[in-house]
């Protein structure tokens, strides 16, 4: 009706109203206009991403924080006086055992060796004169053309060469080793730290000189510590298998370094302290590991894991698909009437990018993993299936 008058006052033709005649229009359609009906209309169900938990076998881990260390290092010293001639190794490089890594000017010691062996050779000529003097002296008593004194003292000096070139052997003994040390020589595979004398030095003048170190590093050992209850843990991970504490080398460790995506390298526990820390209630433990590339440097921070029991079947979930509130870890599900529901979860180890669900979850529950700010608990959804892929990486 309202537009009908709108329609019939827009044609009037008296021009006595013309001035008013478009603020009546314009009133009239605005009347109209509150007259019509509102109509609600509701947003679609939002759409969100669900997935079934991946079921695969999963081993326990328990992971620390530990220090690589050295399994040998040792200095490197002259250890007899002389002039440093030569340095045979690069700064930082990489030795085998027995190696020449310095020489110390042998002309000297070379000199006292020849010399021992020329007494020495002189004293053998004397002892043979005089062990062919003796028995001539011994044959002669028999027919009493020699008296038992003269016998006596052949004898006496036949003896006394005998010891003296018995010392005189250790003498040659002490001047090869002396020799000897003038090359010092890796007591290890290792590597050698930056050298401490120049070459032109002279070292070892009143007691041994240090020249360097050398360290070895391949194996190399991990030490770390764990609590009590970890222990007790590891120790029931053994009786499971059918092992002991005395059978700690079969227990295997990986490590990673703080730059390493996981624990690529591998190892075994090499030693487990036989008491606990009274102050800090923890065990030391020790692991060996392969290091021919040197990854692992002496010294370093590294992350170490160690299995707690035998492989189990788990339910990992993606960890950014859990919540946490007050009440712990949840993760969002749609039931059977695609209504969003929260469910509280108890949560395990992580593999890789999934979180294993240690209990509130059943392999048929639909996960919200994508677009999760849509997914508000009591509303209806749509879903999309998601398909989760199992983790390559082992848990921590």
């Amino acid at each position: 009706m309202l537009q009908k008058a709108v329609d019939a006052v827009c044609r009037w033709p008296w021009s006595a109203l013309l001035p008013f005649r478009v603020l009546i229009c314009a009133a009239l359609m605005l009347l109209a206009a509150c007259k019509e009906e509102n109509t609600l209309v509701l947003p679609p169900p939002p759409r969100i991403g669900v997935a079934t938990p991946v079921q695969q076998q999963v081993t326990p881990f328990l992971e620390a924080t530990g220090s690589a260390a050295a399994v040998a290092s040792a200095d490197l010293v002259a250890r007899v006086p002389g002039t440093l001639l030569g340095i045979h190794y690069r700064d930082g490089g990489v030795v085998r055992k027995d190696d020449v890594l310095f020489t110390i000017d042998p002309t000297e010691y070379q000199a006292k060796l020849q010399q021992a062996q020329s007494a020495l050779a002189s004293s053998q000529a004397q002892l043979l004169q005089a062990e062919n003097e003796l028995r001539r002296q011994v044959t002669l008593g028999r027919e009493a053309w020699s008296s038992a004194s003269t016998i006596d003292q052949q004898r006496a000096q036949r003896d006394g060469l005998q010891a003296n070139i018995a010392g005189q052997q250790a003498g040659i003994a002490l001047a090869q080793l002396d020799l000897s040390y003038a090359q010092v020589r890796a007591p290890f595979n290792g590597v050698v730290s930056s050298h401490l004398v120049s070459i032109g030095n002279l070292v070892g003048m009143g007691g041994p000189t240090r020249l360097a170190t050398i360290t070895q590093v391949d194996p190399i050992w991990i030490n770390f510590t764990i609590s009590g209850q970890d222990a007790l843990r590891i120790r029931g991970g053994l009786a499971a298998r059918g092992l002991t504490a005395r059978d700690v080398a079969q227990v295997p460790v990986e490590a990673g370094l703080m730059t390493d995506a996981g624990f690529p390298h591998r190892g075994t526990l090499d030693y487990v302290a036989p008491q606990f820390d009274t102050a800090s209630g923890t065990l030391s433990l020790r692991a060996s590991f392969a290091n021919a590339d040197i990854a692992l440097v002496p010294g370093s921070y590294v992350r170490v894991r160690i299995p707690t029991g035998p492989p189990q079947t788990a339910l990992p979930v993606p960890d950014a698909a859990l919540g946490t509130d007050q009440g712990g870890r949840y993760a969002l599900v749609v039931d059977q009437d695609e209504v969003v529901q929260q469910r509280p979860v108890r949560t395990g180890a992580l593999v890789g990018p999934l979180r294993v669900i240690g209990s509130g979850l059943a392999p048929t529950d639909r996960v919200v993993v994508s677009r999760l700010q849509r997914a508000v608990p009591g509303t209806k959804v749509v879903v999309d299936m998601v398909a989760l892929a199992a983790a390559t990486s082992a848990p921590r």
